[in-house]
Parts: C-alpha cells; structure tokens; sequence
C-alpha cells in the first residue's frame, strides 16, 4: 500500500491547528490568565451578633409571628361584622325623644317643582321613571335633615321603618318604595294609577295639611 508517511500527514494536519491556536494566545481581547478572586470580608460584629441572638429566638418568634396574624385576623373580622350589622340594622330613635314633623317636612316649594317634574315624565307615559324620581327626591329630602341617618347598604324598605322618621314620613316613603321596587325586582313597568298612589304619598310626605292629617 503506497502513501504519505504518518508522521508527514500528522504534521500537516497539525499546522493549520498550530497556527490558529498561535492566534488565539496573541488576541488582546481573550483572557487566559486569571487572578484568585478576593476572599469575602467579614460582616461586623453587631450583624454577627443579631444573627446569633436571632437564630436563639427563632422558635419563639415563629409563635409570635402566628400569633399576631391570627389577632389580626380576629381584628378584621370583628371590623367587617360590626360594620355589616351597622348597615343592615335600622338604627334607633332615644326614647322619650319626641319627632317634630316640621324638621323633616321638604320645602314646599322644592316639593312643588318636584311634582311638576314628576308629572311631566307621567304625561309622557313614563310612569316608572316618574316613581324613581319621587322615590330619590324623598331620600335626598331624608339625608337633608339626617346626613348620617341612612347607610349605603339600606334598602328602601330599611329606610321606610327607620324609628326616626315619623309614622307619616314611613307611611308615605313606603307607598312610593313599594311600586318602585315592583317595578325593579318584578321587572313589571307601572300604570298611571301606580304612579298617582306615589304622587300621593309624596305630598303627602311634602306638604303640611297632609302631614298634620296623617300623624
């Protein structure tokens, strides 16, 4: 078998690596040297000594931990349950303490453009529109003359038996809740004769003669 020697084909093959490893070890921008990194310092002797004390105390602030969340816990719930029975629960009127009906009656005349907006929006057969806005006119006359008295999660049934408001004004406001919530929970749109019995308790809610009769 005839052929170039090994030692001959050994060099060629070599010399081609040879020159490209040559070149690598002269490229500036390779690093094969490389010096020991620094040996980390020591922390300071107070974090050193926290980390023991810490380390002592771990049991024992693990309970701490959980205790705190679960009074925590305890904290909020009591929070959110009193708030939620406050809302919910009509409040109270002291006793002894006597409703005078003149310091909730609506003005007058407010009371009349009220009604005259109202039947405007009846004339065009928008009865159901006419009741809410006799309904929401007799709240904002409410929250007039008690800020604090309604809370937002009042329903207008829990407004109509407020202790505060005089049998008169929860007479009247609960005629006009009545039809409107028909209206919204029965999906039922109100008739002309719906929207007169709400006509008719707001002055009756409204207007002094009407007052005085009812109480």
């Amino acid at each position: 078998m005839t052929g170039r020697p090994a030692n001959a084909l050994d060099a060629a093959g070599a010399d081609p690596l040879v020159k490209a490893h040559e070149r690598l070890v002269h490229d500036a921008s390779f690093q094969f040297s490389f010096t020991a990194a620094p040996p980390p310092q020591k922390p300071p002797e107070w974090l050193i000594w926290l980390f023991k004390i810490l380390g002592r105390a771990g049991p024992f602030l693990s309970w701490v931990f959980w205790g705190l969340l679960i009074v925590g816990v305890l904290v909020i719930a009591v929070l959110l349950i009193r708030e939620f029975v406050t809302y919910r629960r009509p409040t109270k009127a002291v006793k002894g303490e006597p409703v005078r009906l003149s310091e909730w009656r609506p003005d007058a005349a407010r009371a009349r453009v009220l009604l005259s907006d109202a039947d405007r929006l009846a004339a065009e057969g928008r009865y159901s529109e006419a009741a809410h806005l006799l309904l929401f006119r007799s709240i904002a006359d409410i929250e007039e003359k008690r800020p604090r008295l309604i809370a937002p999660a009042f329903t207008s049934r829990d407004i109509a038996v407020l202790n505060e408001l005089p049998q008169a004004a929860q007479t009247a406001f609960g005629r006009i809740a009545h039809h409107v919530e028909r209206h919204l929970f029965a999906d039922r749109p109100l008739d002309v004769e719906a929207f007169r019995d709400c006509r008719a308790a707001y002055e009756a809610f409204a207007f002094p003669d009407q007052w005085r009769s009812a109480s």
